[in-house]
């Protein structure tokens, strides 16, 4: 019979019409009930029939109230409803029903340790009642998510997974009941206990999308993406939800299979167009592809669903950036700022703009003021020290740029007070720094402190290597590699160093062996671009140059866009005075990566020369001075372009300029016959200057 209490009336014509309790027991069975008050004591005993109207009476009073209470959230209904669920309770002790009521109107007013203890006196006399079980796990659920701190979590864990145990063991049909006892293991750490739960559950409801969803990030998240792609993709064929979808997205994301990934992606926003993450996901595989305009596109939706939120303008700019549509980015990261006017991410992108347009002491002064601002403000951002390394090395990164190695030194020495990950990270651009500013000795002498303080960092390990081979030590520096090889695929990028250390000490034979060393180990075509690279410059140096070209192309096959390689590929078509027009073209395609890009445009300068476009050729040479003041090959090419044009004593200055500069050069830069031969050269400019001088002097 359903009962329904919530009138007055209702509850009170129900205690009238009925007259046996739901709650009585045998009276066998039934201890005597404690005395309620003073008057109860001097009573006669109540009689079976009165016990059981009483205790029904009290009962639907405190059932009628707990639902008043759930109406208003008045306090006082609560306390009116424990009162007689506690009469009730009094009156028939052994009525597991009533003690489930009390534990749960405990719950509701939030008073929570009576109700853990109720419901725990319910189970010693109950161990099988279900409802007191639910109860108790809920609220030990409840406990660990409003938990301010850790303290006591991990009892509180392990109480919840016992409670909800046994309520699959009294009702083995429960889903809720799996779904959380996996992600109680989760919490403990014990991923394969929360895996065979979820695919006991998924035994019973193959198709249950939370337990699909759960057991699908699961995966993820221990590295399992094949196993999370194989479980949602025959379910997605049946059932196509959008969340199933956008993890199978994700699984394809994890194993690189971008293209799948999209695929999946792109059904879940079919599927739930007006759903966000979802087109976020989408554009992200997009750009992973290298698909920047159909990324754009994606991102501009986003713009139109959440109109406020600033990142999808910050990923607009990014986009607009590397496809060099620099007003546009500006644009983009004007609407990001104006609704994010202090994301330390947009100043972040904002510096790089500006170093995009060149506008490289823009970008030092914004980078220096978001760094002031976080000291000053640590509370204004969710992880100061990360946030701080970020913007310290980029700043660093930026002083370099503008030749300011002092400063660039000072700013990476701020990064030392961070973290051990950041100071690691520091020690070794700090040595490199010395290493760029020709002060080799100073390089080598923050790389041994670096290995001193994290002798195992690999790293530390390669930079030092390559500094003692720029000092020259090329024996000294191959030793201290070949003590790290541990004969496996981690020792490629310590061979490739080595080559680089071959290379730049000239034992050409010898790096070349280390380079196909490293190649031999590559996982992959994608691996080699850095080898290949490697081995045409060493081909090149030798002056064979079909082997080097042949080393370049398969760069360029495999990655169109990298700017070194172009830059290398023309430069040297362009020294050799052939095929002139395709060394402009890949020098021109090199610049489009890095306009700014010193070398670059020395050797975009020299190819114009060498076609005899002087005028092209020095305004080419004289913006590579500028971002390259200490660059000898820069001053002699323009040397070279003075002296054509006619310019002989600017000529002189410049080619002056180039052997002041080999005098600074590292032991492994300096090239002998290049600097004898400009000094030949320099001599019979110097000559003829002396004798236009003399002719043109007066007699006495």
């Amino acid at each position: 019979m359903s009962l329904d209490f919530r009138s007055p009336a209702a509850s009170l014509a129900c205690l009238l019409v009925l007259s046996s309790s739901v709650f009585a027991l045998p009276p066998q069975e039934r201890p005597p009930a404690p005395p309620a008050d003073k008057q109860s004591e001097q009573s006669v005993p109540l009689s079976e029939t009165d016990r059981r109207a009483q205790a029904y009476y009290n009962f639907a009073l405190g059932k009628f109230y707990e639902e008043l209470y759930a109406d208003t959230s008045h306090s006082e209904y609560a306390t009116l409803s424990i009162d007689h669920y506690k009469k009730a309770y009094a009156l028939d002790p052994r009525a597991s029903v009533i003690g489930e009521r009390l534990a749960g109107i405990y719950a509701k007013s939030q008073r929570l340790r009576d109700a853990v203890l109720e419901a725990q006196e319910v189970l010693k006399r109950d161990p099988d009642n279900l409802p007191a079980r639910r109860l108790l796990a809920h609220i030990y659920v409840r406990t660990l998510g409003e938990r301010s701190a850790p303290v006591g979590s991990k009892e509180t864990v392990t109480r919840a997974v016992e409670q909800y145990r046994e309520i699959l063991r009294l009702d083995p049909a429960d889903t809720e009941a799996y779904l959380w006892l996996a992600r109680l293991y989760r919490f403990q750490n014990d991923h394969q206990g929360a895996e065979k739960v979820l695919r006991d559950a998924l035994a019973r409801e193959p198709e249950h999308e939370d337990l699909l969803r759960q057991l699908a990030q699961l995966l993820l998240d221990q590295g399992k993406a094949e196993d999370a792609a194989a479980l949602l993709d025959k379910v997605v064929e049946r059932t196509p939800s959008p969340d199933l979808l956008s993890l199978l997205g994700d699984a394809y994301s994890r194993m690189k299979d971008y293209e799948r990934a999209e695929a999946a992606y792109r059904r879940a926003v079919e599927a739930e167009p007006q759903e966000p993450e979802h087109r976020r996901d989408l554009a992200q595989s997009l750009l992973s592809q290298g698909k920047a305009e159909a990324a754009l596109e994606q991102y501009q939706k986003l713009a139109e669903l959440e109109p406020t939120e600033p990142q999808h303008y910050l990923r607009m700019s990014q986009i607009y950036r590397q496809m060099k549509k620099l007003d546009r980015a500006e644009d983009s990261l004007l609407r990001a700022k104006q609704r994010a006017p202090g994301s330390i991410e947009v100043i972040y992108s904002e510096a790089l703009l500006y170093e995009a347009q060149g506008r490289f002491e823009d970008a030092i002064r914004v980078l220096s003021d978001s760094v002031a601002a976080v000291k000053s403000n640590p509370g204004g951002v969710s992880d100061p020290r990360r946030t701080l390394a970020i913007l310290y090395e980029q700043l660093g990164r930026l002083y370099r740029e503008v030749e300011n190695y002092s400063a660039a030194v000072l700013t990476f020495r701020e990064m030392l007070k961070l973290d051990a990950e950041t100071d690691k990270r520091a020690r070794a651009m700090i040595a490199d720094t010395y290493r760029m500013s020709k002060d080799i000795t100073s390089a080598l002498e923050e790389s041994r402190k670096g290995l001193e303080l994290y002798p195992q960092d690999r790293g530390l390990q390669i930079t030092h290597a390559l500094l003692l081979g720029e000092s020259g030590a090329t024996d000294k520096a191959a030793e201290f590699l070949r003590g790290l090889f541990q004969a496996g695929a981690g020792d490629q990028e310590l061979y490739i160093t080595l080559a680089q250390v071959y290379e730049r000490g000239r034992r050409f034979e010898h790096a070349e062996q280390a380079a196909r060393t490293a190649e031999k180990l590559s996982a992959g075509p994608a691996e080699n671009e850095g080898v290949w690279f490697l081995l045409g410059a060493i081909f090149e140096r030798q002056k064979k140059f079909d082997m080097a070209e042949e080393q370049f192309k398969k760069v360029l096959q495999l990655n169109p866009r990298n700017a070194q390689v172009l830059n290398y590929f023309g430069y040297m078509l362009a020294d050799r005075g052939i095929r002139l027009d395709e060394a402009v073209e890949l020098v021109q395609r090199a610049l489009e990566e890095d306009p700014y890009n010193g070398a670059y445009l020395d050797s975009l300068g020299w190819a114009f020369f060498k076609q005899n476009r002087l005028a092209e050729a020095e305004s080419y040479l004289r913006r590579a001075m500028e971002r390259s003041r200490h660059d000898p090959t820069i001053h002699e090419h323009l040397g070279d372009v003075l002296l054509k044009a006619g310019h002989v004593e600017q000529a002189a200055t410049a080619w002056e300029k180039a052997l002041a500069e080999w005098q600074r050069a590292l032991p492994t830069e300096l090239e002998a016959d290049r600097v004898a031969a400009l000094e030949k050269k320099l001599a019979g400019l110097k000559h003829r200057l002396a004798q236009k001088s003399a002719a043109g002097a007066k007699p006495k």
